[in-house]
């Protein structure tokens, strides 16, 4: 018998591995527009990201936690990426703007986590937000700090009691967690501003190829 929180934590998995592949859709719908054409890179880092959400499934359901090696990335070229990744989606609702002041913000950890955690909070302000989408990075007191703000949404999108969705902001902190930082999620009336802070790695090392 599948216990509630056994339930709870294979639906995370599973929706982590849906979000990659509708992306991949999206994508693939996309290139058939004129001028057009997604870029290799956006189709392999969605198949790096599926392919993790796959490895934490296999995880939930047999019990062997997934081992993952730290390394040396860009917060900037993982966040840009994303960007490219959710494109399609955000040209339907304005685009999305952009205010970056950070550098290539080095962080020690694991580059397909993030991935997971920006995926979550761009689909999270496109799909359930209002326009403006505002992304923004800046670096404060040792640490990368990256918001996603948008504006209030039209209305209620009826996923609330849907155990198969809601688990994007319990992913977002969990990779927080994992990198030593910090995630926190304000709505007001006006919209919602989701803030991911990750601390800056110590200088002297290169980034990760």
């Amino acid at each position: 018998m599948i216990t509630p929180a056994h339930k709870r934590t294979l639906n995370r998995a599973l929706h982590e591995l849906r979000r990659p592949l509708q992306a991949l859709v999206l994508l693939e719908e996309n290139s058939g527009q004129p001028a057009a054409s997604p870029p290799a890179a956006s189709r392999r880092g969605l198949l790096e990201v599926a392919a993790s959400a796959l490895q934490d499934l296999d995880g939930a359901v047999n019990g062997d936690a997934p081992s993952r090696t730290a390394r040396r990335f860009s917060c900037r070229e993982v966040v840009l990426a994303a960007l490219e990744r959710w494109r399609p989606v955000a040209a339907r609702s304005g685009g999305i703007r952009v205010y970056w002041d950070a550098g290539p913000a080095p962080v020690e950890g694991d580059a397909v986590q993030m991935a997971q955690a920006l995926d979550n909070l761009l689909a999270n302000a496109l799909e359930h937000g209002g326009p403006p989408v505002v992304v923004t990075g800046a670096c404060v007191a040792g640490r990368i700090r990256v918001t996603v703000a948008n504006g209030a949404a039209d209305g209620s999108t009826g996923h609330e009691q849907d155990p198969r969705r809601g688990h994007g902001t319990e992913v977002v902190s969990r990779v927080a967690s994992a990198h030593r930082g910090r995630f926190a999620l304000c709505r007001t009336g006006s919209g919602c501003v989701a803030a991911l802070e990750l601390p800056l790695a110590e200088p002297g090392y290169a980034l990760a190829a």
